[in-house]
This record gives C-alpha cells, sequence and structure tokens, in this order.
C-alpha cells in the first residue's frame, strides 16, 4: 500500500460530503467501503437505503484512533479497554457494549456498537479531518459481493453517492475480524 495519502481535493470533498449528510465510499483494509456521518439519521436511512440493507443488522464504526471513539467508550469497565488497545490500529472489529452513545440505525437490533480503529492511512486521514468516526460497510448491495474498485463501486451505485475518495486498498485478504469484547467469541474470522 506504500504511503497513501489522500489528495487534498480529495480529502476536502469526502469531509464536505459527510458533513453535509452524504454517503460516501473510500477505501480501507480489505474492501471498499460505504460511510456516513454516524449521527445523521439521514444520511443513514440514506445508505441503508442505498445498500438495500436490513437497519437490524446495525454498522460498524470506524475511526483513526482510540481517542476518537471516546465518547462510545466512556463508562466502559477499564479491564475491558486491553484488548481494544492491544488490538488496535488494526482488522479488529470489537461489539462493545452501547453505552446510549450510538444512534439506534448504528446499533441496529443489538446492545453492542461494532469500533474498529483501522490502520490505512487513507481512513485515519479522513477521520482526522472530519473529526471523529464515520459509518464503515461493505459497499455493495445485500447480496452482491464487496467492491473492490472505485469503478465497480460506481458501477453499483452511479451517481447515488455524494463523494468516491479515491486510494488503495489495504492490502488484507479479508475484512476485518469480528469479536464480543464481554464474550471474546469470534463472529467473523
Amino acid at each position: 500500500m506504500g504511503d497513501a495519502r489522500l489528495s487534498s481535493e480529495s480529502l476536502a470533498q469526502g469531509v464536505a460530503a459527510l458533513r453535509s449528510g452524504g454517503v460516501i465510499a473510500y477505501p480501507t483494509e480489505a474492501v471498499w467501503g460505504l460511510g456516513c456521518d454516524p449521527d445523521n439519521e439521514q444520511a443513514l436511512t440514506a445508505l441503508l437505503r442505498l445498500k438495500a440493507r436490513d437497519p437490524a443488522k446495525g454498522m460498524i464504526l470506524i475511526a483513526g484512533d482510540i481517542a476518537q471513539f471516546g465518547p462510545w467508550l466512556q463508562g466502559l469497565d477499564p479491564a475491558l479497554h486491553a484488548p481494544l488497545v492491544a488490538s488496535w490500529p488494526g482488522p479488529n472489529t470489537w461489539l462493545v457494549p452501547d453505552n446510549g452513545r450510538s444512534h439506534p440505525l448504528v446499533r441496529g437490533g443489538h446492545r453492542s456498537v461494532a469500533l474498529r480503529v483501522s490502520d490505512h492511512p487513507l481512513v485515519a486521514e479522513l477521520c482526522a479531518a472530519f473529526g471523529g468516526p464515520i459509518v464503515s460497510t461493505s459497499a455493495n448491495p445485500a447480496g452482491e459481493p464487496p467492491a473492490l474498485s472505485a469503478g465497480q463501486v460506481r458501477d453499483y451505485f452511479g451517481e447515488s453517492l455524494a463523494a468516491v475518495v479515491e486510494g488503495p486498498l489495504g492490502g488484507l485478504d479479508q475484512p476485518s475480524t469480528i469479536r464480543d469484547l464481554v464474550s471474546g467469541r469470534v463472529l467473523r474470522g
């Protein structure tokens, strides 16, 4: 992947789209993702509609560093912080007990919220410029394989996206591992 960095124009377009309630596409560690502001109900609804995703499934939030998840981790048992710190940044998504901070559409039908701190430099730069975590769900309509290129994203969604942030994938073959923080159970390996 090298030292991939967003162009200032691409970064500005992606952040402006997020702040205006748009849905964007961007490269992650293994596949292209769709994202939006996790606190904007209209953006969350638009993303779910675009993907034809069941709202009960919930969505992952992705950040560039663990500090960006401060509000989501507030009140968490200090003993549960160790696995997070040990595995982030990296391709590890943790289901963390929701403390009431998460929008219901992010949480879905669950009592936890899925959080990941990415080690992808483009994701980290995008989240830093936005000022916090963004939604991260695979860029594909329900039932289709995840997009592996910007071209495939455009084939799937056409002009429905507010921005496509160009850049390379992170070089992983599989999406992140998903584990329950409290039980340690692996839900996706």
